[in-house]
């Protein structure tokens, strides 16, 4: 199934609850603008590449757009478009004054030099530049993108339109960046999941976790999931993972992989296992933060954990969304569980408007209390309305984004 398609499964069924109009969902369903762009680039070799990049605006009834910037050789228009949509509803989810947008560029960034991607972005920045900033559109990191890359992005920007931190978001704490941006989703993720563990009324010291996804999102949320006494269990990245049933040290993983250029392999603190395998391992919770459509109506039969934290973005397809509520499992959605991102990127260009710096334990605290607020009211929803989480998720924030394009008028 295509991402946008899943998503709008996702929309339809809150829709439904909601009784939105026709016109009205055809209205928040249909994006505001779609770019596609050509990015013709020198590689250091001397070979002229010409890649494609795409920035999808898909609402912005709640205030300036605002999305991740992705790098990845599999990114199409279509996956575009639906994690724009997907961060319309979860700005609003949250409850901050942001719409949806998101970005791309096809290419892999592990086969491209510092130097050619730093062309790649500037040269994607003179395509967009009048079609973005903080009034309008604030991208952020996202897969395959770095905090330089956001800078990059500042500074080009500022070539067009003067002095503007509040452009982008992510940016290195150095360069008008935000303390604690860099662990926030993870953070959330975590902070989440304890949320989830006290509602089911699960003791949480001793809890096992698996967690899909050792960068930056998955090796925060083992941290602090660690730091509370859960015991992490299995770890992966692309090649593979480690399970070990009586826990898996997370700082001596991220050591080793600190020292293996981000990579897990040759870790000597667990025994190996494929991504399959870990997703099928008997354990508390379990945490898909790499990639999405990793569980199907293929494998979802095979997951033992009776609660799942989204912290990729759509990493459950519907089929397996239905089969994972039959079977009673808990899903946290993606457009609460890894918020946390988002959450603190408005805290970065709220800084940035006020140029006044932040300090960690305010993002810190404000981000607790941002997310914990929001699952309270979803789970309120949940309970009151007898749906899943993802559905009381997507009701709240589909709700929320068309009463105020209702409140702001049409014409």
């Amino acid at each position: 199934m295509r991402p946008s398609d899943a998503i709008r499964t996702y929309f339809d069924r809150a829709a439904d609850l909601l009784d939105l109009s026709p016109s009205m969902r055809r209205l928040l369903l249909t994006a505001k603008r779609e770019v596609q762009v050509r990015i013709p680039i020198e590689r250091d070799g001397g070979e002229l590449v010409t890649l494609v990049g795409y920035r999808v605006q898909h609402n912005d009834a709640r205030g300036p757009m605002k999305g991740g910037l992705r790098y990845h050789p599999q990114v199409d228009l279509d996956e575009v478009r639906a994690l724009a949509s997907l961060m319309t509803w979860k700005t609003a989810v949250v409850d901050i004054p942001y719409g949806g947008a998101k970005g791309g560029v096809a290419l892999d960034p592990a086969t491209y030099s510092t130097r050619e991607l730093e062309r790649v972005t500037r040269r994607f920045v003179d395509e967009i530049h009048d079609l973005f900033g903080p009034d309008v559109d604030i991208p952020a990191p996202d897969m395959g993108t770095t905090a330089d890359m956001m800078a990059w992005i500042m500074n080009h920007y500022g070539r067009y339109h003067g002095f503007a931190p509040a452009c982008v978001t992510g940016k290195p704490v150095d360069y008008h960046g935000i303390p604690g941006r860099e662990e926030a989703t993870g953070r959330g993720v975590g902070s989440l999941t304890l949320k989830v563990l006290s509602r089911l009324g699960r003791s949480i010291p001793g809890t096992r976790v698996a967690i899909q996804g050792f960068g930056n999102v998955g090796t925060h949320a083992a941290k602090y999931l660690a730091d509370a006494e859960c015991r992490i269990v299995a770890v992966s990245d692309a090649g593979g993972g480690y399970h070990r049933a009586s826990g898996i040290d997370v700082l001596e993983a991220l050591r080793h992989a600190r020292s293996h250029a981000g990579r897990l392999e040759g870790f000597a603190g667990g025994d190996r296992i494929t991504n399959a395998e870990l997703l099928a391992l008997e354990c508390d919770v379990l945490i898909p933060a790499a990639l999405g459509g990793v569980l199907t109506a293929a494998n979802a039969g095979a997951v033992r954990a009776p609660i799942i934290v989204e912290a990729a973005n759509a990493p459950v397809e519907p089929e397996a969304d239905a089969m994972f509520a039959d079977r009673g499992i808990v899903v946290l959605p993606d457009i609460l569980a890894n918020a946390g991102g988002v959450t603190a990127s408005w805290f970065e260009w709220v800084q940035n408007r006020q140029h006044y710096q932040w300090g960690v334990d305010r993002v810190r605290g404000e981000l607790d209390r941002i997310l914990g607020t929001a699952f309270e009211h979803v789970w309120q929803l949940s309970s009151s309305r007898q749906v899943p989480l993802r559905t009381a998720a997507y009701m709240l924030g589909v709700g929320r984004v068309a009463r105020a394009t209702a409140l702001g008028g049409t014409a």
